[in-house]
């Protein structure tokens, strides 16, 4: 997790998967759905994803 140095309400939540389909799969499971519905209020904005390649460590 990563918070914004101007913006102390303002994080980046940041996660690594090794295929899209293991990133879909952790979003079918239990603790990632109560997660999500737990911090839904918490929220400003809609949360949103931005797909990325991973380049350290190889």
């Amino acid at each position: 997790m990563l918070q914004a140095p101007d913006d102390p309400a303002r994080f980046i939540l940041y996660e690594a998967y090794a295929s899209p389909a293991d990133a879909t799969a952790h979003k079918e499971t239990a603790h990632y759905l109560a997660w999500r519905e737990a911090v839904g209020g918490m929220m400003a904005e809609p949360r949103r994803g931005e797909p990325m390649n991973g380049l350290l460590p190889a």
